[in-house]
């Protein structure tokens, strides 16, 4: 059998943490700045967890999750 392959966006995307939680990045922090209050842009930087819904959509994006470490 060949070797599944990962899905290169995914894991360009997504950050594997040591417990195994899956982290993104908050969306709408790339451009239209301008019009945004401070609050919200500082609101929407650094990580959250991925909802339960995409988990395990992502999950089968990234196989080898386990040693992405």
């Amino acid at each position: 059998m060949p070797k599944m392959k990962t899905h290169r966006a995914a894991a360009k995307r997504y950050k594997v943490t040591a417990s195994g939680k899956i982290m993104r990045q908050s969306a709408g922090k790339k451009h239209l700045l301008q019009h945004k209050s401070i609050s919200r842009k500082r609101r929407l930087t650094g990580t959250t967890e991925v909802s339960s819904c995409n988990l395990d959509l992502i999950s089968k994006e990234l196989p080898y999750k386990k040693y992405s470490r």
